[in-house]
């Protein structure tokens, strides 16, 4: 499956060198409007996770400064769009009108009428829509998954994502682009608890610009849900969770603690599968080759995970007082 990957930024630079790791996917070409990414110098790019980018080697792909003429080309079969969010809706319905597949980054959107918009355009072309929810495929996220269908019922969870506010991608920073600093990180974890538990009966939250402190209520027990951006621009990126259940308690800390499991004794979760972008990547191509609609990252619940956030941010201003969903 030949991939066109448009944006190279952060996640952008992250999937292509992905690509390199998803056996019968080929990046066949890119789309920047920065001719220095566009050489394949990277190394301006930031992020959260790691350090700066590479230098890859784009001699045999086609790069363009235009995303029209990268969705006219027949030769791509698939666009991973990795822009800023305010730009998913808009490209990623060129792109299933141009006959392409398409794998958005998260957020789908920034509301989830937009959201709807490309459901409804991916069932129209015949073409596959995902978004880029690479948490359901990360390990440490894996095993929670699996160790949680073992040990009984759910008694409580919290679920947290915090980071110094990025001084790289200057969209980030602007709400009408981003979201938001708490809707862009928080989304993993509303996404999550979706994919583990299902839609809350209700929510409340508190907090302040930039940041989320949030109550999901189900039936029988109830998730914390909390980060945003840190004031520090030394604040070293933070994702963790722990979830209780009958047979025992999960925790994982991506800068302190392995995913353990604390029962009867201590105990490490077995780790397996690759790294979670060349997992998603891979399962996105395969759902292309079969004609299969993404099962483990459905669209609807991402389109979802845009309206529980945007209710949880809009909670946020009633102060903690529990609404219903």
């Amino acid at each position: 499956m030949r991939i066109g990957i448009a944006g190279l930024g952060f996640m952008g630079t992250k999937h292509a060198c992905a690509l390199r790791e998803v056996p019968g996917a080929t990046l066949a070409a890119v789309y920047s409007s920065d001719p220095r990414k566009l050489s394949g110098d990277l190394t301006a790019v930031q992020g959260n996770l790691g350090g700066p980018g590479e230098i890859l080697d784009f001699s045999a792909v086609k790069r363009y400064r235009d995303l029209a003429q990268l969705l006219d080309d027949p030769s791509i079969d698939a666009v991973d769009l990795c822009l800023p969010t305010h730009l998913h809706e808009a490209a990623s319905i060129d792109a299933l009108r141009a006959g392409k597949h398409v794998l958005v980054e998260k957020p789908m959107a920034l509301d989830g009428n937009s959201a709807g918009r490309m459901i409804v355009e991916a069932q129209r072309a015949g073409r596959l829509l995902m978004t880029a929810h690479v948490l359901r495929f990360f390990p440490e996220y894996i095993a929670l998954r699996a160790a949680l269908e073992k040990l009984g019922p759910v008694r409580a969870a919290r679920f947290a994502r915090r980071c110094a506010p990025p001084a790289w991608g200057g969209w980030l920073q602007n709400p009408a682009k981003s979201g938001g600093g708490a809707f862009d990180l928080l989304i993993h974890d509303i996404d999550m608890c979706l994919h583990l538990f299902g839609r809350p009966a209700g929510l409340a939250a508190t907090g302040a610009a930039g940041w989320v402190d949030g109550r999901l209520f189900y039936e029988g027990f109830t998730v914390a849900v909390e980060g945003g951006w840190v004031n520090s621009p030394a604040y070293e990126f933070c994702m963790e969770y722990r979830v209780s259940a009958a047979g025992g308690t999960i925790e994982y800390n991506s800068v302190g603690r392995a995913p353990t499991l604390f029962a009867a004794k201590e105990e490490m979760l077995p780790l397996a599968g690759r790294d979670g972008y060349a997992a998603e990547i891979a399962y996105f191509v395969e759902c292309c080759r079969q004609g299969h609609a993404p099962s483990l990252c459905p669209p609807e619940e991402s389109a979802a995970a845009v309206e529980l956030m945007l209710a949880l941010l809009a909670a946020r201003e009633r102060n903690g007082e529990k609404t219903s969903c």
